[in-house]
């Protein structure tokens, strides 16, 4: 059995590649299972600024659950496999690292729930997004309805949830519901490679308090000023910002250290 999921390191940068082609990369419970290993994994390890999840090939992303496994599972199954929608993939949202979803072509139902579910968001000019689930007598249940509600506002997120129709890269730029559109034949992977490079070069304490910090701005406010204060904090004493200092005086490139 071939692993559904690949691991790729570059220096800094993890790239985790969903590697079912043949089933439009679609959600086994095989490939959550290998997800939450890989997600431990690079949790583990502190060289890692950025982690880019994109799909094998060009057709699709993610194309959800994998309807054809789903058939033959029962309800029981149904809910732990809803469970584990939760504990294996929630490390896109929770590590000190980036993560940002390469949307190289079809993203729908729970692959768009798995991009939603990573820090940012690039696709190809010819990918599409979607929540089918209604039409199938369920709903959202990876976190859809509450990242999407959260991202674009509720009546945006019932337009896509109630009528299931599927979101162009224009629509969803002009949404924020990607960050960024791959420009003329780039794909999502380099496009993303691209964008992520000042993350992957940066000070890595700054870079990962940041991303703490902004992740603290869905608490009340005064909560999230108190956790930027303490973020803050941490920069203030590190190595590399002393650095930062220095190359300035010297008027160089700084050489950050992580310390």
């Amino acid at each position: 059995m071939t692993d559904p999921v690949r691991l790729e390191r570059r220096f800094g940068v993890a790239i985790v590649t969903l590697d079912r082609p043949e089933r439009m990369n679609a959600l086994s419970w095989a490939t959550v299972e290998r997800l939450g290993e890989v997600g431990r994994e690079l949790a583990a390890d502190r060289r890692v600024r950025v982690c880019v999840l994109t799909g094998t090939g060009e057709k699709a992303f993610c194309a959800g659950a994998d309807l054809k496994e789903r058939q033959s599972m029962s309800r029981a199954q149904v809910r732990q496999m809803l469970n584990a929608y939760r504990s294996e993939l929630r490390w896109l949202s929770e590590s000190d690292f980036v993560s940002v979803a390469a949307i190289n072509g079809a993203a729908l139902g729970g692959g768009l729930e798995l991009a939603l579910t990573c820090d940012l968001r690039l696709m190809t000019e010819q990918a599409t997004l979607g929540l089918p689930e209604t039409g199938l007598g369920i709903i959202p249940g990876a976190g859809g309805t509450q990242r999407l509600a959260r991202l674009v506002g509720q009546a945006r997120a019932l337009d896509l949830v109630l009528t299931q129709r599927r979101v162009g890269a224009a629509e969803a730029l002009a949404w924020g519901l990607v960050n960024r559109v791959a420009s003329g034949g780039e794909s999502a992977l380099d496009a993303a490679l691209s964008w992520l490079l000042p993350v992957a070069e940066g000070a890595p304490i700054a870079q990962r308090a940041a991303l703490l910090a902004v992740r603290a701005a869905q608490a009340p406010i005064a909560q999230g000023l108190d956790r930027e204060r303490e973020l803050y904090e941490v920069c203030l004493e590190s190595a590399d910002r002393d650095e930062a200092l220095r190359a300035v005086a010297d008027k160089r490139k700084p050489q950050f250290q992580g310390k």
